[in-house]
């Protein structure tokens, strides 16, 4: 039913505007435990502004575009391009930081890579792309195999029968230009980082094969192990096993029409909690299909203003994280770039991490899992996007869709974010009620909610009051008392109102401090405002705004580059709202934050 949904939507904007997503087959979970080859490595590419290898000179796709790499002499045959003359470029990786003249180029880029392949009549083959930004094209040996949009979530093409028994030319059109129609839209402030920034795998699965799986607790318990495991085919009485030796479960099962199994068992479990994340080794067979991954169990709710993990309060100590690396600040590209972040978080006291704004990569999930921060996980619906577009609207749940069906079985992952910080209207309600409603029967085991913005009741009485409240489970405000609203003395002036009985999150706050620009506590840009916004915004917090607030994720880790920010000598194209510097430096306000989120901690022990 809900891949119907999808499938509908896609339909609508493919007769309303014109096709932009095509071809894809059905996401497979957990790509990293299967059988796979890496196409990393470099790649030849280069610039294609006029998109010139694509289009005719009559803007109509050309059969002889530049996906065909023809091979002539150029002395008796012309072509004008070359693949094999052109520049390589490390994939996973941005083409801004990897290429001066592409910093700031928005627009078209094809990428060749060649590698070898066995065909095997007992096996299905898939190109798996963890992300590429943002519209890509792709094309294997020649013939066009799928389009997928949008830049931060995993597609997979099926091309057993489009391989070639030996060497293989894999071709790709990637388009990173903003546009209204796209999400994100034309504004956003975060860098616009182009190209294929995550692993490219050749994944191998028998003909008949697990895709994916879904392993949990059963609802309103925290003792019975529940899971449901659907095949590829829809077709009943295939045998599945279920295996987690650990909890001395081991349960055969077998489809129904749909092809799905599904299995319950009670056992004396450990829970997943961040003081003791705790992982158990479970594997999933049908046939001649195998998978094994590491799956935490844990309960999260709301009662009234709290939030409950496992059955107790907890408060959320948390920061915002961009997908950026340290010190190099261009797109993350492996998982050593990850845990440097995560591992400042944990130095800072967080419990809790919100991946702003739109799904970061699979490992730096799984690793935050493995060091007990749970996560905000958030599509990129952000400010102004064309909200009455059936194409937009469907873009939207697609990537909400491969969000989730990405990383289900990360127990860390606690909160499904569908916006940040968008205008109120009849269109946008509808547009993310719709997201909401349906993220919540996909995956009724986490808690929905988006960043919102102030609705203030006068210039100091401060609140929150949106529509979307009535089908969020947490009300999460975005504020900026004393840097976008006044200056720091007017944090001890406001005081706020909230209407719900729900919890309330700050989901983010803050202020740009250049690392080691120093003055007074009034001096804006300095080390020194930037500590005292963080201390007053926290007695804020504290005296004015309990008992609703249960966390909060200020704004944000690291210094990150952004185009909007175009102050020279003290912003130079970066956001430097960081609490760290894009170099690695603890900024004065790091320290005031560790030490609430030490007291916190205490104060839960």
């Amino acid at each position: 039913m809900k891949k119907t949904i999808i499938a509908a939507a896609l339909l609508l904007s493919a007769v309303c505007y014109g096709q932009k997503t095509e071809g894809l087959d059905p996401l497979i979970q957990n790509v990293y435990g299967r059988e796979y080859t890496l196409l990393n490595g470099y790649w030849n590419y280069f610039a294609d502004p006029l998109e010139t290898g694509y289009y005719n000179y009559r803007r109509k796709p050309d059969p002889n575009g530049f996906f065909l790499d023809k091979k002539v002499d150029n002395v008796t045959t012309w072509k004008e391009y070359d693949f094999d003359l052109s520049p390589v470029m490390g994939i996973p990786g941005d083409w801004n930081t990897q290429d001066e003249k592409l910093f700031h180029y928005e627009g078209m880029v094809w990428f060749r890579q060649k590698f070898h392949a066995t065909k095997d009549d007992s096996a299905k083959q898939y190109l798996y792309f963890a992300a590429s930004n943002y519209l890509t094209r792709v094309f294997l040996n020649g013939k066009y195999v799928g389009t997928h949009e949008g830049g931060y979530t995993p597609f997979n093409f099926d091309v057993t029968d489009k391989l070639a028994d030996g060497e293989n030319t894999l071709i790709l059109a990637v388009d990173n230009k903003r546009l209204p129609e796209r999400i994100p839209t034309i504004i956003c402030d975060w860098f616009n980082y182009g190209g294929i920034t995550r692993d490219v795998l050749l994944v191998k699965v028998p003909q008949d094969f697990i895709r994916t799986y879904k392993v949990g607790l059963k609802q309103g318990t925290d003792d019975i192990v529940s899971a449901e495991v659907r095949l590829n085919s829809k077709e009943a009485g295939k045998e599945v096993r279920l295996s987690i030796p650990e909890l001395k479960i081991e349960l055969t099962g077998t489809t129904d029409s749909e092809g799905v199994a599904k299995f319950e068992k009670k056992a004396k479990i450990s829970l997943w909690c961040p003081e003791s994340p705790k992982l158990y080794a479970v594997s999933i067979s049908a046939g001649s299909d195998s998978i094994d991954d590491e799956i935490g169990f844990r309960t999260v709710e709301t009662r009234g203003t709290e939030i409950l993990l496992n059955g107790k309060p907890i408060f959320l100590r948390g920061i915002s994280i961009h997908e950026e690396a340290a010190f190099r600040s261009g797109r993350i590209a492996k998982v050593e770039e990850d845990r440097i972040l995560l591992n400042w978080a944990k130095e800072l006291g967080c419990n809790y991490v919100r991946l702003a704004h739109y799904p970061h990569n699979e490992q730096m999930v799984r690793e935050a899992e493995k060091m007990g921060l749970l996560v905000w996980s958030e599509i990129p619906v952000y400010w102004t996007i064309l909200w009455d577009r059936e194409d937009v609207y469907a873009n939207a749940l697609n990537q909400l869709d491969e969000m989730i069906e990405r990383d289900i079985n990360r127990c860390n992952i606690v909160i499904w974010s569908i916006a940040n910080e968008t205008p109120h209207g009849d269109a946008r309600d509808r547009f993310l009620s719709s997201l909401a409603k349906y993220a919540r029967e996909k995956d009724p085991s986490r808690l929905i909610s988006m960043a919102m913005e102030r609705n203030d009741k006068s210039a100091e009485i401060l609140s929150v009051r949106d529509n979307m409240s009535e089908y969020v489970d947490i009300i999460s405000v975005n504020q900026y008392v004393g840097w976008y609203d006044g200056t720091n003395e007017k944090i001890d002036r406001v005081s706020w109102e909230i209407d719900y009985d729900k919890p309330v999150m700050i989901s983010e706050f803050g202020g740009d401090a250049l690392f080691g620009k120093h003055g007074t506590e009034t001096d804006i840009w300095t080390e020194e405002y930037q500590a005292d916004l963080y201390r007053k915004t926290i007695r804020m917090i504290e005296e004015r705004m309990s008992p609703h607030i249960s966390g909060m994720s200020p704004w944000v880790l690291k210094d990150f580059r952004s185009a909007r920010r175009l102050l020279p000598q003290t912003q130079d194209g970066f956001n430097r709202k960081g609490l760290v510097s894009d170099r690695g430096e603890r900024k004065q306000a790091f320290y005031i934050l560790q030490d609430f989120y030490k007291k916190k901690s205490h104060e839960t022990e």
